[in-house]
């Protein structure tokens, strides 16, 4: 038993004293009098390089620093040009493995010589075992002198990769850069009543639907028409209170969305989270997160020393406490708890910060979710992000805590994170009566926090006034607030809070729904709600751009000729808003459009039979493909460019020198939604693909019922052919009603021929094209001896010489006769 013991304790001890070994080796015992002889390097990148392009010099030396927070400094390169110029970069400082880059442009072509140079520096260190702390000195060195070879030619970079012209799908290869624009995320909730308002510009959508073109459709709950017993009602659509579809988010191209409505109190009640492919429509996973909500969500860039990546999250929110769920797994990852509440702002890392403002006792925070995580670790695991499986306290994230003035009037309007909170005697929801107006901006940038940026009065002209903030627009420079009575906005500077601009008057219809309404980009703010009109003001000048009506074609509604409106998003230069009412009646006013507007000319680009829940979630936008709950049948709709499919064939496949040919094929809208049961039952060849011009009746009656469009076109195909000697043939033809399309054509030369038929896309099919072969022989069933070489043999026995040309050229006429008889012949006594 003893000798168990022992022998535990000696390979203890054995362990310890190898681990010990090893340690003195990794970090070696250095008497303070040796100083350590260093090693001084530089690299450059790119080299060769083109004369006036950047190159990055790698200088260091080959000693670490033990801290990832080291680094060494007074290091400096010497460069000598082609003409032996001498220039110098100093006070170099590197990181903590020893070196950095340093970028230079040189301007001269021909070689550089580069050395770089470490100064003697002394550092206090102290051991890491226990003892005194002592000066370490290293000595000076330099490196090797470097040649930089610049040229005028220029050198081989990445080639970057064009946007997709084909159908295309997440994820999207990490190389692709330039498909960062068309890959943008909704992170977000967004709904009518969404206060501060959201801004509505959506980034990473550069190729938004230029069509009506439906990609699937999903459905969301119970909806459209009822039964003959109830009449001509629906079932109901979440108007008001109800908050169908609000939370839904969108990352990577994934939709994710609460299944049922925000009501009901029972915890027992199921909520579940449901995950949708953008693109495909195909149902990826269903989760019940302890019966809480989607809230919002966030995609974070972790970038330390040690780590660089995106973490994205799908969160819920109940009382004070954050869980962050995985969304490719829907797998609980963290929570947060005592969080405060307020309205996220997203870092530019995706950081998520909150402003706590009390006006009341004077004083405000910010709170960084990051901050919770990281907070308080140091050494190997401050390079790392690992919440997964672990519950923090919210206060961990306060940035700073300061105090403010107690007596700053009003309330607060909005939060612009590291820039300004503004507020404003016209802020909340039931606002402030003019003549007299304050508005005031409390600096948050960094170093300045807590400063009053302004505290401005005005007074106005017209009293009496129901005052309504409406929007801050910083890039603008501006604060918008709407009076009620004389239907304008008046424009506040946010440098200082003086009177900008003020609008004309609406139309009396903007009496009404002042609140969280307009939307803006691009240098413009949009208006109108109940009215139904849009109007479009120059932000620098409060001058009308344009307007848009959006008329109520059928008389349905019963106080006006517009249908009232809401606003969706701007991207890629369009503005997308639709038909949507607080409290509608029941049958719903028919004929409400989704419209997708040119933010420059005001005119309509297309626009779809849509009614939006008020109450309920935004019409979405990511990866250029919208998404949105209709309630006039209560399913989930998703528009974008879809996928088209291209079929070619050749009859006959063999055919003889002298016959016609014919080509033929179809287009086909081959969208994720053409193969849902019903339609495959009502279209058992498929869906034609159509133009553009006709797309909106055409999706109005493939996905919603409507009666089939008496004319409507089809798409136009190139029809490319090659012959057996590389020479090409080419046509358009046109595609019917069916997607059908045939072209009728008589080869002239013996052999193989190749046939491609290209259908190279519209604003709402990406391009297809499908190839086939034929062959054509000569006259059929004959053998005999060409024209030719009658010709030949005719001018051969009659000899030629001396002959007259045109002669020569009627025994040529009467061989081909003479073959066209014999053909003849052997027809007629082959049919006996």
């Amino acid at each position: 038993m003893n000798t168990k013991k022992m022998s535990k304790i000696s390979m203890m001890l054995l362990i310890t004293v190898l681990t010990l070994s090893s340690l003195l080796t990794i970090f070696p015992v250095t008497n303070a009098q040796d100083a350590i002889q260093t090693y001084a390097f530089i690299g450059a990148t790119p080299n060769p390089v083109q004369v006036g392009e950047d190159v990055l010099f790698h200088v260091g030396i080959s000693h670490q620093r033990s801290s990832v927070r080291g680094g060494w400094e007074g290091l400096s390169v010497k460069i000598t040009d082609p003409e032996g110029t001498v220039s110098t970069i100093e006070d170099i400082r590197t990181d903590s493995t020893g070196g950095t880059g340093v970028p230079f442009t040189p301007d001269k072509i021909g070689e550089y010589e580069v050395q770089s140079f470490f100064p003697a520096t002394t550092l206090s260190v102290t051991p890491m075992f226990g003892g005194d702390p002592y000066d370490q000195a290293y000595l000076a060195s330099e490196s090797d002198v470097l040649t930089l070879v610049v040229q005028e030619d220029p050198i081989e970079y990445y080639p970057g990769h064009a946007l997709p012209t084909e159908y295309w799908t997440r994820p999207i290869n990490a190389q692709f850069y330039e498909w960062a624009e068309i890959s943008g995320d909704w992170l977000w909730p967004a709904g009518s009543y969404t206060m501060p308002p959201r801004p509505k510009y959506h980034s990473g959508n550069a190729d938004a639907p230029e069509s009506a073109h439906i990609l699937w459709t999903k459905p969301y709950t119970q909806g459209g028409l009822g039964s003959a017993e109830l009449g001509n009602v629906q079932y109901e659509m979440g108007n008001a209170y109800e908050l169908k579809f609000m939370g839904s988010v969108i990352i990577s191209g994934v939709l994710y969305y609460n299944r049922y409505e925000d009501q009901g109190s029972n915890p027992e009640l199921d909520q579940d989270v449901v995950a949708v492919n953008l693109k495909t429509g195909e149902e990826l996973w269903v989760m019940n997160w302890n019966n809480e909500r989607l809230a919002f969500g966030q995609t974070f860039f972790f970038d330390s020393y040690n780590y660089h990546g995106i973490f994205g999250y799908l969160w819920t929110e109940e009382g004070g406490t954050l869980k962050a769920y995985d969304p490719q797994s829907g797998r609980w990852e963290y929570t947060v708890e005592n969080v405060p509440s307020g309205y996220n702002l997203y870092g530019p890392k995706g950081e998520i910060y909150r402003y706590t403002v009390d006006l009341n006792n004077g004083w405000m925070s910010l709170w960084n979710s990051s901050k919770v995580v990281m907070n308080g670790i140091t050494g190997p695991m401050a390079g790392s992000w690992r919440p997964q499986g672990n519950t923090y306290d919210a206060t961990l994230g306060i940035e700073w805590n300061i105090t403010i003035p107690t007596d700053l009037p009003g309330s607060v309007c909005s939060y612009h994170l590291f820039d300004k909170i503004v507020g404003s005697t016209a802020g909340g929801i039931f606002g402030g009566t003019s003549p007299e107006i304050t508005n005031w901006a409390i600096d948050v940038s960094p170093g300045n926090e807590g400063t009053m940026a302004f505290e401005t009065t005005e007074t106005l002209e017209v009293a009496g006034m129901t005052l309504v903030y409406s929007e801050t627009i910083p890039e603008n420079n501006v604060l918008i607030i709407s009076a009620k009575e004389d239907r304008r906005y008046y424009a506040f500077s946010l440098t200082d809070g003086s009177l900008k601009w003020v609008t004309e008057p609406e139309t009396y219809l903007a009496f009404y729904d002042k609140w969280y309404g307009p939307a803006y980009g691009y240098g413009k703010f949009f208006t109108g709600r109940v009215s139904g009109v849009v109007t479009c003001y120059d932000l620098e000048t409060g001058d009308v751009e344009w307007t848009y009506n959006v008329k109520d074609k059928y008389a349905e509604m019963t106080w006006s000729n517009n249908h009232q409106i809401e606003y969706h998003f701007l991207a890629d230069g369009k503005i997308c808003l639709s038909y949507g009412e607080h409290s509608p009646i029941n049958p719903l006013p028919r004929g409400g459009p989704l419209v997708v507007i040119d933010i420059e000319s005001g005119e309509p680009i297309w626009e779809l039979s849509w009614a939006n829940n008020w109450w309920g979630g935004h019409v979405m936008i990511g990866d250029s493909t919208m998404v949105g709950l209709n309630a006039y049948d209560n399913r989930l709709y998703a528009i974008g460019k879809g996928p088209s499919a291209t079929t070619v064939d050749v009859g006959p496949k063999v055919s003889a020198i002298g016959n016609s040919i014919i080509i033929e094929g179809t287009v086909m809208d081959v969208s994720p939604g053409t193969e849902d049961i019903a339609l495959r039952m009502r279209f058992p060849n498929g869906v034609p693909a159509v133009a553009d011009a006709d797309m909106t009746d055409w999706m109005q009656y493939v996905y919603m019922q409507y009666e089939r469009p008496e004319n409507y076109a089809g798409v136009d195909v190139t029809l490319i052919v090659e012959d057996p000697n590389g020479e090409y043939y080419q046509t358009t033809v046109t595609t019917d009603g069916t997607g059908a399309f045939s072209h009728m054509w008589a080869p002239g030369v013996v052999g193989e021929y190749t046939v491609t038929a290209v259908f190279e896309g519209s604003k709402s099919y990406y391009t297809s094209y499908s190839t086939t072969t034929f062959g054509m022989d000569d006259a059929a069933g004959y053998n005999g001896p060409s024209a030719d070489e009658i010709a030949q043999k005719t001018a051969d026995q009659v000899g030629t010489e001396g002959m007259p040309a045109y002669l020569t050229i009627d025994l040529a006429i009467i061989a081909l006769v003479a073959i066209c008889l014999i053909i003849g012949i052997y027809l007629i006594i082959k049919k006996k």
